[in-house]
């Protein structure tokens, strides 16, 4: 799987919220979202016209171009332009060009940062009958709705899974932990096998870490936000932080590193042998090791341990929007379609590894005969959406933060779960 610099596409988003929501114009959103529903013109089959200009981030879709060529070729009197922009600046210069009413036809977002884009002054509802909604995975398609309707459609998926030595697994003679009370035996007997440290942890203390505190919340049974309010400040939530501080405080992983950039080599090296992480890890550590077949005879997947209340964990990729004041939005929701169809997703799987949003396009013998991505299939169907609400991202990074202290013994997970609720009841939610 090829290196999309995921946790650079996401990173950009703290930022931008941290810089408040994008300033919408137009009517109030309750009122605004039953119009845009209603107006939603349905798509025919005629042939796609005029010029259509298509921002994304780069990554899944530098090959874009190589992808709809059928799309193209079937629609020749279409003019499409891409316009990729590198990850750190996307959202940025897609929320100034829509302030400015510059922006695009079709835009790409990320589920589980697209909350403050959700509004019919800045994207079109989905036209119904474009796409089955069940065809999708349920999370990713979720992420795009806010009362009842939805703005986006996605593109490409992933999630987070375990991936560890296989190698010292069987020399330990352990199998991988189906629930939180196996996971530091595990990591420990991989430490007895040869391992420096059994997990190879994020310590970056931030946005990241923030969405794996709240993936651990929903498997202890919390919830985020409930009726518009948020639920932060619950045992769930003075849990899930206890269940990731358990893994320093027992010495299976470091407080220390490795830090993102090093998690390959410290995996390949045995420094560490454990990642919970998504699926592009998996192509890049034959080049990590600087072998072919290294990681086929070294490594192996599997899902999420399951808290009390299961093995959820949170949905991301990528979904397109077509904006509020395209010029084109006939052409640019059959652009859309055809990128949700199967046989496109897995022709973008073949092209960039993106792994399908589409659940059929996982029967395709290209993904199929992939047995290391079995554990994202199984995790995929069943994920959550992160909160579609603007404050989301400044809720995360501070959940960071507060794991760190938990983390490192200054702060007990009962009070980390009281400031992180402080905060986000003073930022509010951002819905109007």
């Amino acid at each position: 799987m090829s290196n999309p610099s995921r946790r650079g596409a996401l990173k950009l988003t703290a930022g931008l919220a941290l810089g408040g929501a994008l300033a919408l114009t137009g009517c109030g959103r309750d009122g605004a979202a039953s119009a845009a529903k209603a107006s939603a013109t349905p798509v025919d089959d005629t042939p796609a016209t005029g010029t259509l200009n298509v921002w994304a981030a780069q990554g899944d879709a530098d090959v874009l171009d190589k992808v709809i060529k059928p799309f193209k070729a079937a629609n020749p009197k279409l003019t499409v332009k891409f316009t990729l922009i590198p990850n750190a600046e996307y959202y940025t210069k897609l929320q100034s060009a829509i302030a400015a009413g510059k922006g695009p036809d079709v835009a790409q977002f990320f589920p589980e940062s697209q909350a403050q884009f959700l509004d019919p002054s800045i994207l079109r509802a989905v036209p119904d009958g474009l796409v089955d909604p069940k065809s999708f995975f349920a999370s990713l398609w979720d992420a795009g709705v806010v009362k009842d309707v939805a703005y986006t459609v996605p593109w490409y998926a992933y999630t987070y899974a375990l991936v560890y030595r296989s190698d010292l697994a069987r020399k330990a003679g352990v199998k991988a932990p189906t629930t939180w009370d196996g996971m530091v035996p595990f990591l420990k007997a991989l430490q007895g096998a040869g391992a420096g440290h059994g997990l190879g942890a994020d310590i970056g203390w931030d946005i990241f870490n923030g969405q794996d505190v709240a993936m651990y919340a929903w498997q202890a049974g919390g919830s985020l936000l409930n009726g518009g309010k948020w639920t932060l400040d619950t045992p769930q939530m003075a849990d899930a932080l206890k269940y990731n501080a358990s893994f320093f405080t027992s010495k299976v992983a470091d407080t220390s590193g490795p830090t993102f950039l090093d998690a390959q080599p410290y995996f390949v090296s045995g420094r560490t042998a454990m990642m919970i992480t998504g699926p592009w890890v998996v192509g890049q550590l034959d080049t990590a090791a600087k072998k072919d077949g290294w990681t086929a005879a070294h490594v192996a997947t599997a899902p999420l341990p399951a808290g009390p209340s299961g093995s959820v964990s949170f949905s991301a990729g990528g979904t397109w929007g077509v904006l509020a004041d395209s010029g084109n939005a006939q052409s640019a929701w059959k652009f859309v379609r055809h990128l949700a169809r199967p046989s496109t997703q897995v022709a973008q799987y073949k092209a960039y590894s993106s792994l399908p949003a589409v659940v059929s396009a996982w029967d395709d013998p290209a993904i199929k005969g992939q047995p290391l991505l079995d554990a994202f299939l199984t995790q995929l169907k069943n994920t959550r959406a992160f909160p579609q609400v603007s404050t989301w991202q400044q809720v995360a990074t501070r959940l960071g933060k507060e794991m760190e202290a938990v983390a490192k013994g200054t702060e007990s997970a009962a009070k980390a779960a009281a400031n992180v609720q402080a905060y986000a009841e003073s930022l509010g939610t951002g819905a109007k």
